[in-house]
């Protein structure tokens, strides 16, 4: 929007701006801010930046360093959702030493950038463009508490089959069915003039939407897929959908939630991560006479993908209750293979992408409770190891699988690896395998280290609380 800091204060001072709005990423991935009154963004805010307390926010501590946010006034965008006018921006984390300001190695944002350098630097090839798809529930209601004596959850939305017998007041009768939301159209989709004011929200911020629709869940499942991007960009987009589709939904009585698997027997929310690498303005994953069009660089990078499919869980699926949508019957991945056209295996290759430009593949196991700089960089990084180490997916057993694997027998099933069925088995697995990880000084091991502890006290701390389904089987034994 802006590309310098008189820019900045002109279109303040012309469009009546009071207040500037720093948005900054936690390590889960949540965005928190801290704002200024307009007038006092000047040139010391941009060279020594906004002093905070890291650990806060997750990370490990630096000894004797003072830590300080800096704006990216490139990023900068006018928050639809305060009273009081409001100019947004995010940046990067930075160290103040006396000489120079070094980048937090920790910060996300530092981090993905730094995935980039080290994919120019291989000489691979100079960007990777992504695309993901945004699945999330809008509802009407939802209440939760975990107390010693009670813990529960209950959740509602109008156009859910369960309210068909609703007698409280009018009920119009138009009802999704169980699975039966894909597509549906008005007067079922009750979210649809909604989810348009929400992409309309989104290009105001710099976010082009390709299309948006009801998901299969009939629950107010949703998805807004975007247009594709360069990963660090992508990855603050992704900060952005995820901010204006819960203060959007907010903002009209209702609520929206990205969680993987907020309601049982329904399909859950995936975050499907479209890639491709580009160098010099031209993509190298397409090859006409190549398996499904793919080049040999392309198969190689998936090789790297599914090698490390089990450890990049541990970031890109980073919560328990990503492992409750992650099971057969709900067009979710569980097993580690490729396929062209395939929902069932981990990556899928559309079909419909034929051009050069456009062939490109799916990592469909990722989902939005992840911080989404160190999934994508993740991700990066292991397609990166693929190349270099030329790690070919069908010689080494996964695939293609251009049939559904959840009609395999038992037999057939066990011949074949999973995905980790729980947090701990991703965790245990991104402990074991994390080197691909650290090369090129992307991935800090003081990062890794600090995210597998807190992960594991989390996974801990819920496992010690009892389950409503606990009593339904036991409390009679």
């Amino acid at each position: 929007m802006f590309s310098t800091l008189n820019e900045v204060r002109e279109y303040c001072a012309n469009n009546k701006i009071k207040m500037i709005d720093f948005k900054m990423i936690d390590i889960n991935g949540r965005w928190r801010h801290v704002t200024i009154p307009s007038e006092r963004l000047d040139e010391d805010t941009m060279k020594y930046g906004i002093g905070f307390d890291g650990s806060n926010y997750g990370y490990a501590p630096v000894e004797k360093s003072d830590m300080v946010f800096i704006p990216d006034i490139t990023s900068s965008h006018i928050d639809p959702f305060v009273d009081v006018p409001t100019l947004s921006m995010i940046g990067n984390v930075f160290i103040i030493r006396p000489d120079e300001n070094i980048p937090f190695d920790q910060y996300p944002r530092n981090v993905a950038l730094k995935a980039e350098q080290y994919l120019r630097e291989t000489k691979i090839a100079d960007s990777m463009v992504i695309g993901p798809e945004f699945e999330f529930h809008v509802l009407d209601h939802v209440c939760y508490e975990c107390k010693p004596n009670r813990v529960a959850f209950e959740l509602d939305t109008a156009q859910a089959e369960w309210n068909s017998g609703n007698n409280d007041g009018m009920n119009p009768g138009y009802k999704v069915p169980l699975k039966g939301g894909y597509h549906i159209t008005s007067p079922h989709d009750i979210t649809y003039g909604l989810r348009s004011r929400m992409c309309l929200l989104l290009k105001e911020w710099g976010v082009e939407v390709k299309y948006h629709h009801h998901e299969v869940g009939g629950p107010g499942q949703l998805e807004i897929e975007v247009e594709l991007g360069q990963m660090t960009e992508m990855a603050d987009k992704t900060m952005i959908i995820k901010y204006i589709v819960k203060n959007a939904a907010i903002s009209e009585n209702k609520t929206a939630t990205f969680m993987p698997k907020p309601i049982f027997g329904e399909a859950g929310n995936g975050m499907h991560v479209h890639m491709l690498l580009m160098k010099e303005g031209k993509p190298i994953f397409y090859d006409e006479k190549g398996y499904s069009g793919l080049s040999q660089e392309a198969h190689w990078f998936i090789g790297g993908l599914l090698k490390h499919a089990r450890s990049l869980c541990g970031l890109t699926n980073p919560s328990t209750n990503s492992y409750k949508r992650l099971v057969p019957g709900y067009e979710a991945p569980v097993t580690i293979g490729y396929a062209t056209s395939n929902r069932s295996a981990v990556v899928r290759i559309p079909a419909y992408a034929k051009s050069p430009e456009s062939k490109r593949f799916e990592l469909r196991n990722p989902d939005a409770t992840c911080n989404p700089y160190f999934a994508y960089s993740a991700i990066l990084m292991a397609g990166i190891d693929g190349i270099i180490n030329k790690i070919d997916p069908q010689k080494n057993g996964w695939g293609p699988f251009d049939y559904n694997l959840y009609n395999l027998s038992v037999e057939e099933q066990k011949k074949l690896t999973a995905l980790p069925s729980s947090l701990g088995e991703a965790l245990d697995a991104l402990e074991a395998d994390n080197e691909y990880l650290t090369r090129g000084g992307v991935f800090p091991k003081k990062l890794l280290d600090t995210w597998i502890t807190r992960k594991r006290a989390e996974l801990e701390m819920i496992n010690k609380i009892p389950h409503p389904v606990e009593f339904a089987h036991y409390f009679d034994l």
